[in-house]
């Protein structure tokens, strides 16, 4: 055991020994390929690095990667430094990505957030594998903070942007990527430019703004102010659609907007504002929804349209959107206030009311060339100034043409109806009776230098009534300035006065005249209230034909022309003209006259009394002229007289009819007063009979009486007929009377009773002067 102890002693000293020689050649050979101790890190710097990467990855893939040239790690507080930094953020679906540069940036380990004081860049949606280009919606800013655990970025400094369709700024702004919204906090400007070149950009201003990519939606709100060239819109919220980055629709809250043009001012508003764009990002559409306005303010004058709905068409024309259409829709009011004429008057103010009014513009899109009306419309010619008419026309559709500057130059409508208030006439003590019409159609022409309604066509069962008088036609033509109606297609007019019909008739409403032509037929009932010119009869109608019939100074002047024919019962006249003074009292007839007068009344049994048959005195002469205050006609330039047993030829007679108070004349022509309080008379005469009293002939008179196998013919320069007694009387230019039984008879004043055989010679009976007596054969 003691021998052991040693030798253990001795192989622990060798293999000490053995051990540290081995230690010492590893030590040395150590010292030969260890690198030299690096610099010492800068006091609280933990590492740094030289084109740093990091990346995180989530199950589709990587999600974030960063970039830096250099990097810090800094101990405290526990943070990372970067500069050159470049942050590519991947969507989900790893095809595109949003990619941040920053010159410098801080990343606080702790709250996982990466901060850049200096300038900042942001790209949204750029393809992977490729760099951001014009297309891409770039964000630059400051002060940017970035989360890395959620993505999102923001800051609340200035910010600018630029994409493909335009620029914009704001201050103060964020991003999350995991919702997709770019929210900009205040001052918002952004301007679309469209892709066309020489497209006019559209300008959108805002307090705040949120870009929803995965809507391509923006949300402008609590307000909103869109400025295009001459266009100016303010309202509140607004939400603002694109596609594609191109600005697609704008819709807009409590909208108030001006497009203010040379020559033209255009304000419009609405509690919904929608602006539809085209792919060069022109306007080709626009809305009002609920109370929606416009006023269209030219030269011409102001127009305001009202309704429930505004929708206007535009074209696009040298990168300009024009406007084709615009539809009021819904309670469509439309009021046009037009200017004065230069040296003129103004018109009246019109306003077209309608649920559907569609106006179409001409090429300019700035002057109306047409307005439609799709539902039933009242158009309303309001007076501005004294002498003006205060005109409602109704219609069931209607379209109205435009001339140069907005200038209404016609309309057109279907079943209609118009009121007319005319102005009082001066010193008149109330306004006369409205008139009103009605039509299947209607066509209203304007005058283009006035700009006033100046010619007014209605057809197809036309009607018209003012007051007491009305009328009917097939068409009528209304003349504005000259305040004339004419009708055509079976006419017809009439009154409490009476009826005419006529194919055309022309109504003069000023002066309450009219001109009938064409198959007149004309009735007049007896005016009570005064004596008129009733030569036929004052207490029956009055029936007239001709081709041609006018009235003038009210219906107090009335002529008939062409074959012109008056009755009354059997009572007639006729002739190629016919005039009537109701005023005067006067009667004239020019050209083939003919008067047939009935002696004998009818009874209620027949045109004759059982009693006697009927007498007529049938007149005829190239002249006649009736007066009604002394009962006288005068017939003259070569006249016959006949009645049943008398015939008369002279060349002018006066034939005197009966009194109308049923005075009769006596044996020597004396007005005899009634005794039956103008009841009829025995004979048949009363107080509505115009029956001939007697008549006095002129100039080569002829006188022929012919009774059953006797003929007397008297000749004379004057003779006298009384119808009471048959009298004749024959003086001066050597009277003779030719009795076919009793022979011949002169003297210088001859009297024979027609009814008898009573001879007056010189005024004695049976004393002729010169008398041939023939003798009877046996």
């Amino acid at each position: 055991m003691r021998r052991i102890g040693p030798l253990v002693l001795v192989v622990i000293l060798v293999l000490a020994g053995v051990v540290a020689n081995s230690w010492l050649s590893r030590v040395r050979r150590q010292q030969g390929v260890t690198p030299a101790v690096p610099r010492m890190l800068p006091p609280n710097i933990s590492s740094t690095a030289q084109e740093w990467v990091y990346r995180q990855s989530g199950a589709s893939g990587t999600r974030v990667e960063v970039r830096a040239k250099d990097f810090r790690q800094i101990a405290e507080p526990d943070q990372f430094e970067l500069k050159g930094m470049e942050l590519d953020l991947f969507k989900p679906d790893g095809a595109t990505f949003d990619k941040v540069n920053s010159d410098k940036a801080e990343f606080d380990t702790g709250t996982g957030v990466l901060y850049s004081d200096g300038a900042v860049s942001i790209a949204l949606d750029v393809a992977v594998g490729q760099a951001p280009d014009e297309n891409s919606l770039v964000i630059q800013s400051s002060g940017v903070h970035f989360e890395s655990k959620t993505g999102k970025a923001f800051t609340d400094r200035a910010a600018s942007f630029h994409f493909s369709m335009g620029e914009g700024a704001c201050t103060g702004a964020s991003y999350d990527p995991q919702t997709h919204e770019l929210i900009l906090q205040t001052q918002v400007d952004l301007t679309w430019r469209g892709k066309a070149p020489g497209t006019v950009p559209m300008n959108i201003e805002t307090d705040n703004a949120v870009y929803k990519e995965l809507e391509s939606k923006v949300y402008l709100s609590p307000w909103s102010k869109l400025t295009r060239d001459t266009l100016t819109m303010n309202g509140g919220p607004a939400v603002v659609t694109l596609a594609d980055q191109r600005l697609q629709l704008v819709e807009a809250q409590s909208a108030k907007g001006i497009d203010d043009q040379p020559g033209r001012r255009l304000e419009f508003a609405a509690d919904q504002l929608t602006m539809n764009f085209d792919d060069t990002g022109q306007v080709n559409h626009i809305v009002g929804d609920r109370n929606a306005h416009l006023t269209s303010t030219a030269q011409p004058g102001v127009t305001h349209v009202n309704s429930d709905r505004v929708d206007l068409v535009l074209s696009v024309a040298d990168h300009n959107s024009v406007l084709q259409t615009a539809t009021a829709m819904g309670h469509a009011t439309v009021e046009s206030v037009p200017a004065a004429p230069p040296g003129g008057q103004t018109p009246e103010r019109r306003v077209l009311r309608s649920d559907i009014l569609t106006a179409h513009m001409r090429a300019n899109g700035q002057e109306i060339d047409s307005v439609d009306s799709a539902a039933p419309s009242t158009i309303e010619f309001i007076p501005v100034q004294a002498g003006q008419a205060h005109r409602v026309m109704t219609t069931s559709w209607m379209t109205i043409h435009y001339g140069a500057s907005n200038q209404i130059r016609n309309f057109m409508g279907t079943n209609v109806t118009t009121h007319t208030d005319k102005p009082p006439q001066p010193g008149a003590k109330q306004p006369p009776a409205p008139a009103l019409t009605w039509s299947r159609d209607m066509k209203a022409d304007f005058d283009p230098a006035t700009a006033q309604l100046a010619q007014l066509e209605q057809s197809g069962d036309f009607r018209y009534e003012e007051g007491d008088r009305k009328a009917r036609s097939e068409r009528a033509v209304i003349d504005q300035k000259k305040n004339v109606i004419t009708l055509t297609g079976s006419a017809r007019v009439w009154d409490s006065s009476g009826t005419t019909t006529g194919n055309t008739v022309v109504l003069d409403q000023a002066l309450g005249n009219f001109t009938a032509d064409g198959n007149v037929n004309s009735t007049r009932l007896p005016d009570a209230n005064s004596s008129g010119s009733s030569m036929l009869s004052n207490d029956e109608p009055l029936h007239a034909r001709a081709r041609r019939m006018l009235t003038t100074e009210d219906n107090t002047k009335i002529r008939y022309e062409g074959d012109a024919v008056l009755w009354q019962g059997a009572n007639r006249i006729q002739a190629d003209v016919v005039d009537i003074d109701r005023d005067e009292g006067l009667l004239q007839a020019h050209g083939h006259v003919v008067s047939q007068l009935l002696d004998k009344k009818a009874d209620a049994a027949g045109p004759a009394s059982h009693d006697k048959a009927a007498v007529y005195t049938i007149v005829r002469a190239p002249e006649m002229v009736y007066s009604d205050n002394d009962r006288q006609a005068h017939y003259s330039g070569g006249v016959t007289l006949q009645r049943p047993d008398l015939h008369v030829k002279a060349r002018e007679i006066r034939a005197f009819l009966k009194p109308r108070d049923d005075n009769h004349a006596g044996k020597d022509g004396k007005v005899v007063p009634a005794a039956n309080n103008g009841a009829p008379t025995a004979d048949g005469n009363g107080a509505e009979n115009s029956s001939l009293d007697h008549a006095i002939a002129d100039g080569t008179v002829e006188i022929v009486s012919t009774q059953p196998g006797r003929t007397r013919t008297g000749t004379s320069d004057h003779s006298e007929y009384y119808t009471s007694d048959g009298r004749v009387l024959l003086t001066e230019g050597q009277p003779q009377l030719v009795d076919s039984l009793k022979g011949t008879t002169r003297g210088r004043q001859l009297t024979w009773f027609s009814q008898d055989d009573r001879l007056l010679v010189n005024g004695v009976e049976k004393q002729p002067a010169h008398s041939v007596v023939l003798r009877k054969t046996k």
